[in-house]
Order: structure tokens, then sequence, then C-alpha cells
């Protein structure tokens, strides 16, 4: 497949991966989580079946890869009132309680595992530093802490 075809197939893959997959889902944040999910965690290599089976396996990874990127950096470069607002939102679609969510999101910091593969360290760690302020202010508001 010549680039110029593939890169039209992966970004048809794009469209149809937030048509259908995740076009449901409550925010950026339970997006890159998804995407994050997708990614083999010894190998870093993306599979969805179901993108494989319409695009291609390779077609497929370059879309969910592409996609994860994009995502992360638009949270990465965003406001932080913007990154309150998205995690508020996916502790809200949880089915914990947000208060239970924070908590094991400070303690295990399952976010870690939400940045692209290829990521530079130092957008990492300000990806990282911002979570954690956006989740000690979410800690502050009455309505995702009702008894705290």
């Amino acid at each position: 497949m010549g680039d110029g075809v593939k890169n039209i197939a992966v970004e048809e893959a794009i469209q149809d991966l937030k048509k259908r997959t995740l076009a449901e889902m409550p925010g950026e944040i339970a997006r890159l989580v998804y995407l994050s999910s997708t990614r083999d965690y010894n190998t870093g290599q993306y599979h969805h079946a179901g993108m494989a089976f319409q695009f291609t396996e390779e077609v497929a990874r370059e879309a969910l890869e592409a996609y994860h990127k994009e995502l992360f950096h638009n949270l990465l470069f965003g406001s932080l009132e913007h990154l309150v607002y998205e995690l508020q939102l996916y502790a809200g679609s949880a089915r914990v309680p947000p208060a239970e969510l924070l908590e094991v999101w400070k303690k295990l910091e399952p976010y870690r595992i939400t940045i692209p593969l290829d990521c530079d360290p130092l957008a990492a760690e300000l990806f990282f530093s911002n979570i954690r302020i956006a989740l000690s202010i979410l800690e502050t508001r009455p309505e995702m802490n009702p008894a705290g």
C-alpha cells in the first residue's frame, strides 16, 4: 500500500474509531484510558480486532496510535481548567464513587500508563504533574466527596 493510500486509510480508520468506538465515551480522559488499554503492555503495539478486520492490522495499529497521541497532546497542552473538567467528567462516569476514584488515582497513579509510548520524558512529567494538581483541585469540591 502506497504511503498516500495508507495515510488516507489511517485517517478513515481514525474517523471510524471516533464515530463507532469512542462516540459514547464521556470525555477525553475516558477515551485516553481506553486507547491506552488497546496497547499491549509488553510490546507497545496497539490492537483492535474490529478495526483490524475492517481495515488491516497495520492501519488499525497506526490509527489507534495516532489518535492516542492526538488526545494526549490535547490534554497536555490544554488548560488546567479543561483537564479538571475532563477528570471530573471521567470520575463521574466511573463505576465507583468519585471520591474513591480520586483516592485510587492518587495512590496508584494509573494515569501513568496513558502516555504514548514515544512521549518525551519532560512532557510526560508535565502531564503527571497536571493530573496530580487536577486531582487535588477535585478533592476540594463537595460534589466529588459528599462525605468530606
